[in-house]
């Protein structure tokens, strides 16, 4: 099982007193499932929070993240999809993201053409998802 995570800090205005908020944003793995946190901490006052979460990561969280560390790109290894490994590769993305069939395909079509584009975590555990079920693929930066 992998292991992942990618974190970045941010500062907005506290609505309690308006000195500078610190949030500590962070995306992980957690067991196999992808897992988010937010906390923060108010400088100049006791304002303070934690909140953490499993599944689809907020979009605040996500466009966080990606505004730091940039987008990854999953592509399959080979560009043609065999019947045999498309069951395979239907099979993993349904499992790993609870997709309708017609859902799963689509993103298998993705998967085989431009990739799929998403934070380094979320990349990562489809991966290793994927590679599971002997389907190679390849990680690489992405412009978005």
């Amino acid at each position: 099982m992998i292991t992942a995570a990618q974190g970045v800090k941010v500062t907005t205005p506290c609505v309690t007193c308006g000195g500078v908020l610190v949030r500590d944003i962070g995306q992980f793995i957690d067991g196999g499932q992808l897992r988010w946190s937010v906390e923060g901490q108010c400088r100049a006052c006791p304002n303070a929070w934690c909140e953490t979460g499993a599944g689809p990561t907020p979009e605040e969280i996500r466009r966080a993240l990606l505004d730091e560390h940039g987008a990854v790109r999953l592509r399959l290894a080979t560009k043609e999809i065999k019947e045999t490994s498309l069951v395979l590769v239907l099979r993993a993305l349904r499992d790993m993201s609870h997709l309708s069939l017609g859902e799963a395909r689509l993103m298998a079509a993705e998967l085989s053409g431009a990739g799929l584009v998403g934070t380094s975590v979320e990349m990562a555990r489809l991966a290793d998802g994927l590679r599971k079920r002997s389907v190679a693929t390849t990680l690489a930066p992405s412009p978005t």
